[in-house]
């Protein structure tokens, strides 16, 4: 069950949080709705100023933060995602409100959502959809699938089949999909939103390193904080947390937001240092496979969404940093958890801390970690913090 809290406590908790927030704005909202069931609308014909988008970005994230119980720089993240035209792949544990922020993020940009409870038997034609025989019109008509939806939740998405896995891999890469040889193209809003759990292995199927490299970026909740929990339990309002989630912005806002941030300037500096950053990936001792191109053009996105976000129209050092683990870690593919050179005591199996200050102990990082895509992660994510810290940046 997803869970709730007050939006007092959520305030309080939030205060922790490691990634930097995003100052709040007021914004108007717009009263205008657009038909779930209307085709996709065309792009408005004028861009936004940064300004004006920040603003909305904002009380999106505002709407989203004051009613879920997850925290806020996941939903900075989410959001970041979407605008940066990617996609986004949740892991953790049942029970923290995954499937409940993305059908948030429908609610908030007035989207169509749909969800797909992945299962073994779930085959690709259950996504796509199937072309059946109309008697009345004597032709064969097309009953779309899920993956037609603007937003489209992949629940454990790990627990179908390698053969549904890649039935997404044209939808998520190039906005269409294949069926009996007709192409047919999806919304321009279209965003997958992919979870899994790291526990209840047997039986799964790992997500290919060709399949995670579709995704923009990756992240975790995380349990909340003892407060929040305590709020939770002793809330009066016992309302689902969707109900209290408005429509923040129309579609059409929705598409201009993803096309102004391509107007975003990405320095030739700054776009250099997030090239080093990524070719680091690439030679270092312990990786087996580095960042993609891809990786690089998705990290660059999510940097200008991050500036867009904020209200300026260039991107800085700093949006490259803040993106970096989200955008690479669930790419690399490590041979000796790419430890060398960062002190295997630093992340060691004693769990006993060292230079590095990361301290994950047996279960965090160590058999089990190794049995889980989650303990790969944070491998990744230790070598890709060392990068950074030893990659330099590019003065102002």
């Amino acid at each position: 069950m997803d869970m709730q809290h007050t939006p007092d406590a959520k305030r309080a908790s939030s205060e922790a949080e490691p990634r930097r927030r995003i100052a709040s704005r007021p914004s108007p909202v717009v009263a205008s709705v657009a038909s779930p069931d209307a085709a996709p609308a065309a792009p408005a014909a004028t861009d936004m100023t940064p300004a004006d988008a920040a603003r909305i970005a904002i009380r999106i994230i505002d709407e989203l933060d004051a009613a879920l119980a997850c925290p806020r720089n996941v939903v900075e993240l989410a959001v970041a995602t979407f605008i940066a035209g990617g996609h986004l792949l949740l892991e953790d544990v049942p029970g923290v409100g995954k499937t409940t922020l993305a059908r948030a993020i429908g609610r908030a940009f007035d989207l169509d959502v749909s969800r797909i409870q992945c299962t073994p038997d779930v085959t690709p034609a259950d996504l796509t959809g199937v072309n059946v025989w109309s008697q009345a019109e004597e032709r064969f008509v097309l009953h779309r699938g899920p993956l037609f939806a603007d937003i489209v939740i992949a629940d454990e998405i790990n627990r179908t089949t390698p053969k549904t896995q890649s039935a997404m891999l044209e939808a998520m890469s190039e906005g269409r999909i294949s069926i009996d040889g007709v192409t047919h193209t999806l919304p321009h809003a279209y965003f997958v939103i992919a979870t899994q759990n790291p526990i209840e292995l047997e039986g799964t199927y790992a997500l290919p390193e060709a399949q995670l490299d579709r995704f923009t970026a990756r992240t975790a909740f995380g349990y909340p904080d003892a407060h929040t929990e305590t709020a939770m339990l002793t809330a009066k309002d016992w309302a689902h947390p969707l109900d209290r989630i408005h429509r923040v912005c129309t579609r059409d806002e929705a598409m201009t937001l993803r096309r102004t941030v391509r107007n975003v300037t990405l320095a030739e500096p700054v776009a250099a240092y997030l090239v080093a950053i990524t070719t680091a990936t690439r030679e270092r001792r312990g990786i087996r496979y580095g960042a993609s191109p891809r990786a690089s053009l998705q990290l660059a996105a999510l940097a200008r969404a991050t500036a867009l976000m904020d209200g300026r129209g260039w991107v800085t050092p700093d949006d490259v940093r803040a993106n970096a683990v989200a955008a690479l870690a669930h790419r690399l593919v490590l041979t000796d958890w790419g430890m060398t050179g960062v002190g295997m005591t630093g992340v060691g199996m004693s769990g006993d801390g060292g230079e590095s200050g990361t301290d994950f102990g047996m279960d965090g990082f160590g058999v089990l970690g190794v049995l889980s895509d989650g303990g790969r992660y944070e491998a990744a994510r230790v070598v890709i913090e060392d990068i950074l810290r030893t990659t330099p940046a590019p003065r102002a």
